[in-house]
């Protein structure tokens, strides 16, 4: 937006609206930190575009949601694992984990068998059939992965992932909120 000029709803884009979010949010309501406003809706967007293109592109056509990919994949490479477990490293909640399982289970890419230590736990594990279905995905996967990263050279990554860890390790002066 150049000169001030103020869009219309109907003209805005993702970038001229975090423009004029950060101007309103200013001049209306004397909030003064736009850049952390920005850095916030700039990584949301970043992953949930991201996301919806690995998830159009390669797992709905397999059938698949990237809920279903998440914990495939955190079974495929973690080995046997409990669901709390699953679902704490694939950053789902345990409803979640639980619901989706059952899908994966009658699909036939998913076992989910009572734990040798404790009878009351389960583990999950891939089948046959979903192991080769991870192999298969996860080589589409990662050339859709190789693309998007391909914007960035191979130090750029490294920054990223770097800044990205910054930003979200051991942020206890916040009380940050996770799925447990």
């Amino acid at each position: 937006m150049d000169g001030g000029a103020v869009s219309k709803p109907d003209d805005l884009t993702f970038w001229s609206f975090i423009e004029r979010a950060n101007a309103t949010l200013r001049s209306t309501y004397g909030y003064e930190h736009q850049l952390a406003t920005e850095l916030a809706l700039t990584l949301n967007r970043a992953s949930t575009v991201m996301t919806y293109d690995f998830e159009a592109a390669v797992h709905r056509p397999r059938g698949w949601s990237w809920s279903s990919f998440r914990l495939l994949f955190v079974t495929w490479l973690a080995g046997p694992i409990e669901p709390a477990r699953a679902a704490q490293v694939a950053g789902m909640s345990r409803a979640a984990v639980s619901n989706l399982s059952k899908s994966l289970v009658a699909d036939g890419l998913l076992d989910r068998t009572p734990d040798d230590l404790d009878g009351r736990s389960a583990r999950f594990s891939l089948t046959p059939h979903g192991h080769d279905a991870m192999v298969d995905v996860f080589a589409a996967q990662n050339e859709r992965e190789r693309a998007w990263a391909g914007a960035l050279s191979e130090p750029e990554q490294h920054t990223l992932i770097a800044l990205l860890n910054k930003l979200i390790t051991d942020r206890s002066e916040i009380d940050v909120r996770t799925r447990r």
